[in-house]
């Protein structure tokens, strides 16, 4: 069964007055760390909390050591989550401007501490809440308190140790959310290296998408992503990218196309280069 699902606008401002609802306003911009609570403080949908990704949704960076989003520590997640009123039963709704990339951190999280049913993405985020015209409000919503529990599950976890250790293997499909040129190692806006870990296949989040901006059917998705395995098991895929964020994309991508939850290399890119003895490669 798919841990992946999608809501429309339209059927989610149907739900807005269920009592079970809890809402994730997840905007952010790399460029710019203090849009998301500018923006939600502008204009949210109805009864949404604010969730953001480098205060709410990563641990504390230790240069040299770390990448640039590493995990936040469970404890401290889980005690976040009750804060915005979520039960293990919750139906939770998860949104950003429109790619999903920050939402579906946001869902690769819940998963990773257990909670893998009623989490959906709004699908086309904000920017199709907008075009279908429905209510927007400046107003926080009131406090709740959940009483949500989870545990991390490893098994959705790779570390950088374990990744070189199975570079040669060639059941390994190795999957870089990061645009083309990022990955060909001709441009890096953010990390002090150019490139990609040996043996990875560009796979651009982007790609998940239509050129609405929703998340492209769930048979395309498939076709996508049986081309990138190719003979290799599922089973044996990594997903990555440059800081353990835009790979959570792909994540959701391939759980909406029907494959198993596969496991995230959290660190991604950025904490790859911390060791300059992990090799590097450039082109195709």
């Amino acid at each position: 069964m798919s841990h992946a699902q999608l809501l429309d606008p339209a059927r989610l401002a149907e739900r807005l007055d269920q009592p079970d609802l809890r809402i994730l306003d997840c905007r952010f911009a790399l460029e710019d760390p203090a849009y998301g609570a500018r923006s939600y403080a502008e204009a949210h949908i109805p009864g949404a909390r604010f969730a953001d990704l480098e205060r709410d949704l990563s641990g504390p960076v230790h240069k040299g050591v770390t990448g640039r989003h590493p995990l936040p520590d469970p404890v401290l997640l889980t005690e976040r989550l009750r804060a915005w009123g979520i039960d293990n039963d919750s139906q939770v709704v998860l949104y950003d401007d429109g790619p999903g990339a920050f939402a579906a951190r946001a869902w690769w999280l819940l998963a990773w501490l257990g909670k893998r049913d009623g989490v959906f993405l709004l699908d086309g985020g904000l920017n199709a809440w907008r075009a279908a015209g429905l209510p927007l409000s400046g107003e926080p919503p009131a406090p709740a308190a959940g009483t949500f529990r989870g545990q991390p599950d490893a098994s959705l976890l790779v570390d950088a140790q374990d990744l070189l250790a199975r570079l040669g293997d060639a059941r390994l499909t190795l999957l870089d959310a990061r645009a083309l040129p990022r990955f060909r190692g001709e441009v890096e806006p953010l990390d002090p290296v150019a490139g990609h870990i040996p043996g990875a296949r560009c796979a651009p989040f982007t790609d998940n998408l239509g050129a609405d901006g929703r998340f492209l059917p769930a048979d395309e998705l498939r076709a996508r992503f049986a081309g990138l395995l190719g003979e290799r098991p599922v089973e044996r895929l990594v997903a990555y990218c440059g800081s353990g964020v835009t790979a959570c994309h792909n994540l959701f991508a391939l759980s909406l196309a029907g494959y198993p939850l596969a496991p995230l290399y959290a660190g991604s890119w950025s904490e790859w280069l911390t060791d300059r003895s992990r090799p590097v490669a450039t082109g195709d």
